[in-house]
This record gives C-alpha cells, sequence and structure tokens, in this order.
C-alpha cells in the first residue's frame, strides 16, 4: 500500500499539489536517511555534510520543482541518489577550494551493493569515473548510479531502465571493472 501512496503523491506533486511533496516526504524519509547515511563517511567525525542536512539539501532540490516526473518510487530514489551525489561532489569541490587544492573529502563506495574496496576513494575522483564510464556506456553509468547510489536490486534496476535482469548484471560487472581500473583498485566480486 505504502508503495502506491509514494507514487499517487509523486503524480499529485506532478500535477503542482504543493501540499503532497510534504505528505511524501514522511513516508520516504527512512529510505533517504539509509541512503544519506550510505554516502556520508565520518572520518573522525568530519564528514562533508550529515545525513540529514544531506536529506535538507535534497528537499531543497525538490521544493518548487513540479516540472520532475517520477513514475514511480525506484525513479524518485535514483533521482534521489544522483541529486545526493551531486550535492557531496559540490561540497567536496567546494571544500577543496577552501584549501587551496587539498585533499578532496573521501568517502567510501558502498560495499553494500557489492563495490567492496580494501580503501576509501576521493569522492572526486569517484565523479570523474563515472562522468568518464556515462561518456563511454551511459547505461553502465547510469546502473552504477541505481544499484550503489540508490541502493537498488539488480531486477529494480532492470524495471527502472526497463532492460532485462540479464543486460544489468553485464552492465553492472563490466561498471565494476572500469571504476576499479580507473580508481587504482581490483574487484573482489
Amino acid at each position: 500500500m505504502e508503495t502506491h501512496q509514494i507514487t499517487e503523491l509523486l503524480a499529485d506533486w506532478k500535477r503542482g499539489d504543493p501540499e503532497a511533496l510534504e505528505q511524501l516526504i514522511p513516508l520516504v524519509v527512512d529510505d533517504l536517511r539509509r541512503l544519506a547515511r550510505s554516502y556520508v563517511h565520518r572520518d573522525g567525525g568530519d564528514a562533508t555534510l550529515q545525513p540529514t542536512a544531506l536529506i535538507n539539501e535534497l528537499y531543497l532540490h525538490l521544493h518548487g520543482r513540479h516540472q520532475l516526473s517520477f513514475p514511480d518510487r525506484d525513479h524518485f530514489f535514483s533521482f534521489a541518489a544522483t541529486t545526493m551525489r551531486n550535492i557531496l561532489v559540490d561540497y567536496a569541490r567546494a571544500g577543496r577550494t577552501a584549501k587551496r587544492g587539498g585533499d578532496g573529502q573521501r568517502v567510501p563506495l558502498l560495499e553494500a551493493a557489492g563495490l567492496a574496496m580494501e580503501r576509501e576513494i576521493d569522492l572526486l575522483a569517484l565523479d570523474e569515473a563515472l562522468s568518464e564510464l556515462a561518456e563511454l556506456d551511459e547505461r553502465q553509468a547510469r546502473i552504477v548510479e541505481l544499484r550503489a547510489f540508490a541502493g537498488l536490486e539488480i531486477r529494480e534496476t532492470a524495471e527502472v531502465l526497463r532492460v532485462s535482469e540479464a543486460t544489468v548484471s553485464r552492465g553492472w560487472a563490466l561498471a565494476k571493472a572500469f571504476l576499479y581500473r580507473r580508481l587504482g583498485s581490483r574487484p573482489d566480486r
């Protein structure tokens, strides 16, 4: 029932109902918080943004943008994951600029999505690698965003992209290999 309610609220919001976003957020806040926590790395308490601040930034990106269209929950979370990634990249760039070329913010690549790494990676390096991947193969880059950042399973990713699960599995394997090669680590799976 909740998934249907989320889809209905997304449709109402698209039609310009100002209350729909206000009603939607309580239904998705736990999932957004989980997603935000997966992005935020506490390195001695010095994170770029705390999960709550990241969710607030996402809300500001959503507020007043009725032209956005999300046919279902999965598409909404795909957008949320991409937007959170962009917010953190912007903050990391600002932090690097403020440090006059110092090290960028370090964040772990999501182990839960099967991208376990032995070390943390630079968010800016990851963003650059994903941009390169998108130039080579847009679908593989979207698969990474949906799997690693939105936390979608193979089946859910296939539904969002409207391709077969086998296509997602192959794209996921190729994308991981590209990212590990580009980021200087080796895949463990």
